[in-house]
């Protein structure tokens, strides 16, 4: 019988916890076989929080092929959105983090420590997202169009362009050269008016904002401001409707996405 403890004993300890999220809720709990891979992901409570996991090797998650990579990320998000829809008030972690077993203990028990460790930090940190979700906000434009309508009311730009028509081919060549300088900088100036004027906008409508990379043009259309914003309750839809003012402006186009746990603003935890 002793061999056999100490058989399990191992075995636990070499087991690992792969951790989705911390969620407000103190209860052992199973939310089924949702996790990477199908497997099952339940709950390891402390006190009035838990660790949403599922057991498994303590190895990373890692492969060449980014198709697999892709499916175990998304199926990570699943079982997050799973867990905030089930125990309400959650903290996602971002995919691959494992608990492993060592230091004399089993990857539970070294779960277990760390929420008693970090209990008050992470009640703070779900205090702050309780009862709000996570919306994603990008701002585009036709650059095309803006800059069209940049010329048409620049009277610098349109004197330089009247300019063009008289003087000789070489010299008109020389002024298109300034031309594009003066659109460029005119373009520029009017990104940063437009980026200062639309956050402060959204951030009326938000508890928190924060500020992401902008990602690759979609011809014609060009990124400039991508926003993950932390909304309480329903004033999504106060968001909503100053996002529809913004893309009722002419050039302009807005992408509004959510609601999601808030992946963004529990970075910390």
């Amino acid at each position: 019988m002793a061999e056999m403890a100490a058989t399990q004993e191992s075995a636990a300890s070499e087991e690992g916890r792969y951790l989705y999220c911390i969620a407000e809720a103190g209860e052992r709990v199973s939310l089924g076989p949702v996790g990477i891979e199908g497997r099952e992901v339940h709950t390891i409570p402390y006190e009035d929080i838990c660790a949403v996991v599922h057991d498994g090797p303590p190895e990373p998650y890692e492969s060449d092929d980014h198709e697999v990579i892709k499916a175990w990320v998304l199926a990570h998000q699943r079982a997050v959105e799973a867990a905030w829809a089930r125990l309400g008030t959650v903290l996602p972690l971002g995919f691959g983090t494992v608990i492993k077993g060592e230091s004399g203990g089993g990857s539970e028990r070294n779960l277990a420590h760390w929420l008693t460790q970090e209990h008050g930090r992470l009640k703070h940190r779900l205090d702050k997202v309780r009862g709000k979700a996570e919306y994603g906000v990008q701002v585009f434009w036709d650059l095309g169009v803006v800059a069209h309508g940049l010329a048409q009311t620049s009277p610098e730009i349109r004197k330089m362009e009247e300019d063009i028509r008289t003087k000789s081919k070489g010299v008109a060549y020389m002024y298109r050269q300034r031309l594009e300088n003066l659109v460029k900088g005119a373009v520029e100036t009017r990104a940063d008016e437009c980026f200062k004027d639309f956050f402060r906008r959204i951030s009326q409508h938000a508890d928190e904002v924060k500020v992401e990379k902008t990602k690759k043009p979609e011809h014609p259309l060009q990124m400039i401001m991508n926003l993950s914003c932390l909304v309480h309750g329903n004033r999504y839809e106060e968001l909503g409707v100053e996002l529809d003012k913004i893309a009722q402006m002419e050039g302009f186009s807005v992408r509004f996405t959510g609601p999601w746990p808030p992946y963004s603003f529990a970075s910390d935890a």
